[in-house]
């Protein structure tokens, strides 16, 4: 009798020794379908206007389907070496790359899906040469010895445009038209900051890249960035304010209230509209931003500047 509760206090203690069992939904996935399944579900998400969806950890879901693939050939690298998948592991990991914009990595694992006989070969060979394209798109941008802010650097990114426009009859009624709606994007982003970088170095340079500013603003209202670029305009027209002040003291006889007020007006403007969107996670941002700039304006002369 003895012997039989000495045996179950050992078996009580060994059991409160051993560690819990890990909740099943961060375990290792068990296959290839259960990864591949995930990443299907969202190759039609439109992630220019809304944000790439979140697996249940939290992460990316294309970065984390990458992650999965990577892990499952390190783990069971010696049952993939008969090529048992082979085709559908690199189509499904261009997949991911290609929604990470790295496109050049992404045409490497289209191309070795493409070796294999099968219904992926020829959807993974066309996919290959729109991932080329768009990794050639992304390189046009002018040279390190180019900036010098003139009208030459600036063909670069016409080309840039260019490229990624021909496209658009090859992508029509696939993922890819979001693909290209974000590349055409990007491309605008990368011009509107080169012509803020370089403003001063061309007369018109503030009048330029304001324009490009804009630009980006009304030809991308319904990308889900659309907010950061209002905050980058109004960012601008505070950086706008604070030069004219440095140029124009409010005391001295240069200073000119309705264009100081026209700058000022305009910053506030696109810092209201973002701080008042509700769920906006920039809203915090832009309030915060609108309260800095306020400040710097009650440092002009009241009576010569009224809001």
């Amino acid at each position: 009798m003895k012997g039989i509760a000495t045996a179950a206090l050992l078996a009580l203690i060994a059991g409160c020794a051993s560690s819990p069992e890990a909740d099943p939904r961060y375990r290792p996935a068990e296959n290839v379908l259960e990864i591949v399944a995930v990443l299907r579900r969202h190759i039609a998400d439109d992630t220019y206007r809304f944000a790439p969806a979140r697996d249940f950890t939290g992460r990316n879901v294309y970065r984390a389907t990458l992650l999965r693939l990577e892990n499952l050939e390190a783990a069971h690298g010696d049952a993939l070496q008969a090529g048992h998948f082979a085709d559908v592991i690199a189509f499904s990991k261009a997949r991911a790359l290609e929604r990470l914009r790295a496109f050049d990595l992404a045409a490497e694992q289209y191309r070795l899906a493409a070796r294999y006989e099968g219904p992926l070969q020829q959807e993974a060979r066309r996919n290959a040469a729109l991932c080329d394209a768009f990794a050639e798109a992304a390189t046009l941008e002018p040279g390190s010895g180019e900036v010098d802010g003139g009208d030459a650097p600036l063909e670069a990114f016409a080309d840039r445009r260019a490229l990624l426009e021909v496209l658009s009859d090859d992508v029509s009624g696939s993922h890819y038209e979001t693909i290209l709606r974000e590349e055409l994007e990007y491309a605008d982003m990368a011009r509107a900051r080169y012509l803020l970088d370089t403003r001063r170095l061309v007369p018109d340079g503030d009048v330029r890249a304001l324009s490009a500013h804009q630009h980006l603003v009304m030809e991308h209202r319904g990308s889900k960035n659309r907010n950061r670029h209002m905050l980058s305009l109004a960012d601008f027209y505070a950086d706008l304010a604070e030069e004219y002040i440095a140029k124009h003291p409010p005391e001295s006889l240069r200073f000119d209230p309705p264009a100081f007020e026209e700058l000022v007006s305009s910053a506030a403007r696109l810092y209201e509209s973002v701080a008042n969107q509700d769920g906006a996670i920039e809203r915090l941002e832009a309030a915060q931003r609108l309260e800095g700039f306020l400040a710097f304006t009650l440092r002009v002369d009241r009576d010569r500047f009224s809001r």
